[in-house]
C-alpha cells in the first residue's frame, strides 16, 4: 500500500502557539493531577490550540443548541475520504461502521461481541496501559505476547500466545495497539499480514486499536489491518481523538472488515448514543477541513523528536531512546540510570517533572518512562533539563 505524501503545511508549527502560562489554565487531567510546579509531560493531550474547522463546528453546533443526540455516517464517511486520501485505502465501507463513545469503550464493546466471560485476550507489552484494567473489568483474562527486543512485534511469542488461547476453549481475542503505544512502532503491511494469517490459523479474533494513525510520519506508511489479506474478519477502531487533540469531545468508530459485519451488526442500538453530538461534529471537521493543521502539527512533532534526540545525548546519554515513526510519544530506556524499577518517581520528586511510569505499561516497562513531545521545544527542554537535574 502507498501511502499519500502530506501536504505542505501551508499554517503555523501549533506546538509553538501557547505559552505555559497559558496551558496551566486549564483545567484537564494533565494540568490539574500534579501541584503547579509540576511539569507535565505525561497523559496523552497535546499543548496546542484547536485546528480552526474543529472551533467553527462546534461554535456554529452551541450557537444553534445542535446539542442532541448523534446521528448519521457523516463522521464515517469523512474517515473513508481520509483515509483514501491518506493512507489509499479505498475499503472503509460506511455501512459497516457504528459510531461508539470512544476507543476503549468501542474497544469493549468489540470485545462483548467476539469473546465471552473468561476468554483470553492478547496483548503486546508493554502497551497503553487502559489495556489491562479495561479487560480485566469485562471479565475476560490477559494473555501476554511481549514486543520483541527490537521493540516489534515478536510473531514467535504471537503464535505461542495464539495456541495457549486457542488450547484453552472458548474465543480468543488479540487486542493490538496500531500504531503502538508507547513505542511509536507503525506495524509493516508483512507484519500484519503474518498476524492475520496466525490469527485465522488458531481461531483468533482481532481488535485493533487505531487511534494514532493520522499521526504517523511522511513516508512511514501506516496501514490499517483491515486492508491486508486475511484481516476481513477483523475489528478496528478509530477515531480523530489522538490526532487533532480531541479527547474531551467524545466520539470514536467502530470499523468491520466484510467478515465481521453481522458481528458488528449485533452491537446493542443504545451504544451510539454514548458518543457526544457535539464531538461527533468537531471529529468530521477535523477529518474532512483539517489536515493542513495537522500536518503543520506532524512537522513540529519531527521536529520535536530531533530536539529530544539532542538533548537526551546532551543532558541524559544514558537514556535509550529510538524515535518512533508515529504517536507523539517517547518510550525512553532509563535502566542504565540506576533508578530503580519506577525512575517516573524519581523525576518527579527530586526533578518536578510528571512522566508516565513504565511499570504500568506492563512486561517490558520496568526502568522506562513515558515522555509526551507534543509541546513547545521550550517546554521539552525544560523538562530535559528538570530529569537531568535529578540525578544530581
Amino acid at each position: 500500500m502507498t501511502s499519500i505524501p502530506h501536504e505542505t503545511p501551508g499554517e503555523p508549527n501549533p506546538l509553538q502557539a501557547l505559552t505555559l502560562d497559558r496551558l496551566r489554565c486549564r483545567t484537564s487531567m494533565k494540568w490539574r493531577t500534579y501541584p503547579a510546579d509540576v511539569l507535565p509531560l505525561w497523559v496523552a493531550e497535546m499543548d496546542v490550540p484547536l485546528a480552526e474547522p474543529v472551533v467553527t463546528a462546534v461554535t456554529r453546533a452551541l450557537a444553534l443548541g445542535d446539542t442532541g443526540y448523534p446521528a448519521g455516517t457523516a463522521y464515517a464517511e469523512a474517515l473513508a475520504l481520509f483515509a483514501a486520501k491518506r493512507w489509499a485505502w479505498d475499503g472503509l465501507a460506511v455501512e459497516r461502521t457504528a459510531i461508539v463513545p470512544d476507543v476503549m469503550l468501542g474497544v469493549v464493546e468489540m470485545l462483548k461481541l467476539v469473546t465471552g466471560p473468561g476468554d483470553p485476550v492478547v496483548v503486546n507489552p508493554p502497551v497503553y496501559p487502559p489495556f489491562f484494567p479495561f479487560v480485566e473489568h469485562l471479565d475476560r483474562r490477559i494473555a501476554e505476547a511481549p514486543l520483541g527486543a527490537d521493540g516489534r512485534l515478536d510473531l514467535g511469542a504471537l503464535e505461542d500466545a495464539y495456541r495457549r488461547a486457542a488450547a484453552g476453549g472458548g474465543r480468543a481475542a488479540h487486542l493490538l495497539c496500531s500504531p503502538h503505544n508507547p513505542t511509536g512502532t507503525v506495524h509493516t503491511a508483512g507484519e500484519l499480514a503474518a498476524v492475520a494469517a496466525l490469527a485465522r490459523r488458531y481461531g483468533v479474533r482481532v481488535v485493533v486499536d487505531e487511534i494514532h494513525a493520522p499521526l504517523v510520519v511522511s513516508g512511514a506508511g501506516f496501514v490499517p489491518y483491515l486492508a491486508v489479506p486475511g484481516a476481513e474478519n477483523g475489528l478496528s477502531l478509530m477515531s480523530a481523538s489522538k490526532g487533532w487533540n480531541l479527547a474531551g469531545l467524545k466520539a470514536a468508530l467502530a470499523v468491520a472488515g466484510p467478515e465481521a459485519a453481522a458481528d458488528l451488526a449485533l452491537l446493542p442500538e443504545e451504544v451510539s448514543h454514548g458518543p457526544s453530538h457535539v464531538g461527533v461534529l468537531g471529529h468530521t471537521a477535523a477529518l474532512l477541513d483539517g489536515t493542513r493543521w495537522l500536518d503543520a502539527l506532524l512537522a513540529g512533532l519531527d521536529a520535536n523528536r530531533r530536539l529530544l534526540t539532542a538533548l537526551l545525548a546532551e543532558h541524559l546519554p544514558g537514556v535509550g531512546y529510538r524515535p518512533g515513526d508515529a504517536t507523539y510519544l517517547a518510550w525512553l530506556d532509563c535502566r542504565a540510570l540506576g533508578l530503580g524499577d519506577d525512575p517516573a518517581a524519581v523525576f518527579l520528586e527530586r526533578g518536578r517533572v510528571a512522566l508516565s511510569r513504565g511499570l504500568d505499561f506492563g512486561t517490558g516497562g520496568a526502568g522506562h518512562v513515558r515522555l509526551n513531545i507534543a509541546t513547545s521545544p521550550e517546554i521539552l527542554t525544560e523538562g530535559v533539563r528538570r530529569m537531568a537535574a535529578a540525578l544530581r
